[in-house]
């Protein structure tokens, strides 16, 4: 097949930038061609934080920084070094990547990479006069397994991680409560421990007394793997979405869930049982729980996107009667969020709020500063989880 110069030259070019940038990191320019840097992001005292990038080639370079609405545009100086400072920021873990000429790039000098099937970024810490919650600390400290499997339901192969608090005995009589914890559109089964630290919030959480001991199970949320690896990926086509909902919630309540009772000491019982998720795992948490109320006590959304605005096609048999068996029903979203779609989500979370209420469904609303972020999650689930499987 015939290919225009018009189409592939701007991917050679592209390629070419990334590949110079490779060449820059790696060392295999002259050091005579390269200036000096400090350590990138450098972090200062006072929580500014300063940005380098060197590529004396690029005409534009932009940052785009986790917790800004648009990238920032970077200065560059007479070696082609380019740099921004940004801040005081608040103690967070941030993630960020550049964009030389429209092309993403990851910094080539910082090897702290967040993974992501779309668009992987680095990552950088500002800390806090005190320890965070999510800070590894002085603590007892639980353990994450990595499992695999073959789906019969999906047809691949794929992973779910189990945390343990401190203390499990897979031989004691004892069974503990479990929260089925989902991350979001483009991370994979990593997302939550990778990026949200989640299992450092539940240690430094049951080391405080502030959350039970609990087991945690972070499964891989697609049903419909094309959705995010597919050429038109995303959660706008109705039928692939649902699709992908559909064959999650079967995959997670008929092979994952098994699998965890048989080789965890977890209890089977309802109201020991949690699920949670953030954006896409959001949506999935309210579609598997909420229709699936015989099995879930606990309902947990962190800026629930990829709901169909019509809520009563995601959830026809929803009702009142069935809503006062649920412990807790808990929606969250950060009051900037406008990420997907043409509705802001701040916005389509609010309306299933309202519509729950309408139906005399309990609901806890809980908005929150912030964007459609790892920062915002972080600080759900810390604010979630101490209220699981605790008496009434």
């Amino acid at each position: 097949m015939a290919h225009s110069g018009a189409t592939s030259i701007p991917i050679l070019r592209r390629f070419l930038r990334r590949f110079s940038c490779f060449l820059i990191a790696t060392g295999l320019y002259a050091t005579a061609q390269r200036p000096s840097m400090p350590p990138t992001p450098h972090i200062h005292a006072d929580r500014q934080v300063t940005f380098y990038f060197f590529d004396p080639g690029a005409t534009h370079v932009l940052l785009g920084l986790e917790g800004t609405a648009h990238p920032l545009p970077m200065m560059k100086d007479s070696q082609g070094l380019w740099s921004l400072t940004v801040g005081p920021l608040q103690p967070e873990i941030y993630s960020y990547h550049f964009i030389a000429d429209g092309v993403p790039l990851l910094d080539p000098a910082n090897s702290h990479i967040n993974p992501n099937l779309r668009g992987p970024s680095n990552a950088f810490e500002v800390p806090g006069s005190a320890p965070q919650l999510w800070d590894v600390q002085d603590v007892p400290h639980g353990i994450v397994h990595h499992h695999f499997y073959k789906s019969a339901i999906v047809g691949d192969q794929r992973d779910f991680f189990v945390y343990t608090p401190p203390g499990y005995d897979p031989h004691a009589h004892a069974k503990y409560p479990v929260l089925y914890l989902l991350h979001g559109y483009s991370d994979d089964a990593r997302g939550w421990t990778a990026l949200g630290r989640a299992n450092v919030i539940l240690d430094n959480l049951i080391a405080q007394g502030k959350a039970k001991p609990m087991i945690v199970v972070m499964t891989l949320g697609y049903g419909a793997p094309e959705i995010v690896l597919g050429p038109h990926p995303g959660l706008d086509d109705a039928t692939l979405r649902k699709k992908n909902y559909d064959r999650f919630t079967q995959a997670l309540l008929t092979e994952v869930l098994p699998q965890v009772q048989s080789a965890y000491r977890v209890s089977t019982k309802r109201g020991d049982r949690a699920i949670a998720g953030l954006s896409m795992g959001g949506a999935e948490s309210l579609l598997t729980g909420l229709n699936h109320i015989d099995m879930f006590a606990w309902i947990g959304s962190f800026s629930a996107g990829g709901l169909d605005p019509d809520f009563a096609q995601d959830f026809p048999n929803l009702n009142a009667k069935d809503a006062a068996k649920l412990r807790l029903l808990w929606i969250a979203c950060g009051t900037n969020d406008r990420y997907v779609g043409k509705t802001p989500l701040i916005t389509l979370n609010r309306d299933l709020v309202a519509w729950l209420r309408a139906r005399n469904i309990p609901v806890t609303a809980i908005e929150t500063p912030g964007m459609h972020e790892w920062p915002v999650w972080r600080d759900n689930l810390s604010h979630f989880a101490p209220l699981l499987f605790q008496a009434k």
